[in-house]
């Protein structure tokens, strides 16, 4: 099984770099051009199943990047993005110390109130990432789109980190992580 793990493209609100979490923003101009540009990266791959967090912004990349229509594509509620509570649509620069700092080294502060848990984010990632190790063949070619907080445990899984999270670098919009399910597990 090859998976094909992609953040969803630009919105107004990644462009006025505000946290964005859960709120339903729509690609804009810019994040439909970074997806259209990362069709042409996978031209030529069927994707035998796509799945997409069910906020708009991930499901409208799943759809330009497989060419797959946005009422086909599998919708999963694990996938959503973190909640980032109230500091939901915040500027990056007025987060304040605990989000500042949480955000930038999880691993040492503490999550603020209101935010959801990185033990929550590995909890519903690896669910996700088990349940499709069950349910696909191992030639199957499979695309998500989503999210670069909950990539960020997506991929602790895929890379059998310890702590269960790839932090860093921070995935970028419409970047790729590819990875191949194997005897020995996933292999990037």
């Amino acid at each position: 099984m090859k998976l094909w793990l992609v953040r969803h493209g630009q919105t107004d609100l990644n462009k006025a770099k505000r946290m964005q979490g859960r709120t339903d923003a729509p690609l804009n101009e810019t994040g439909i051009g970074q997806a259209a540009a990362a069709a042409g990266k996978v031209s030529g791959i069927s994707f035998d199943a796509v799945y997409s967090s069910p906020l708009i912004r991930a499901v409208k990349t799943a759809s330009i990047i497989s060419g797959v229509p946005a009422e086909e594509i599998r919708i999963d509620e694990r996938l959503i993005e973190t909640d980032f509570g109230k500091y939901e649509g915040r500027r990056y620069y007025l987060l304040g110390p605990s989000m500042t700092l949480y955000w930038a080294l999880p691993e040492v502060f503490p999550t603020p109130k209101t935010v959801e848990t990185i033990p929550s984010m590995v909890s519903r990632s690896s669910s996700f990432l088990k349940d499709l190790e069950q349910n696909h063949s191992e030639d199957s070619n499979i695309l998500i789109s989503c999210h670069g907080g909950i990539i960020r445990a997506l991929r602790g899984y895929l890379e059998n980190r310890p702590d269960g999270i790839v932090w860093r670098p921070k995935p970028h919009n419409c970047e790729f992580y590819i990875y191949e399910y194997t005897k020995d597990g996933w292999v990037k």
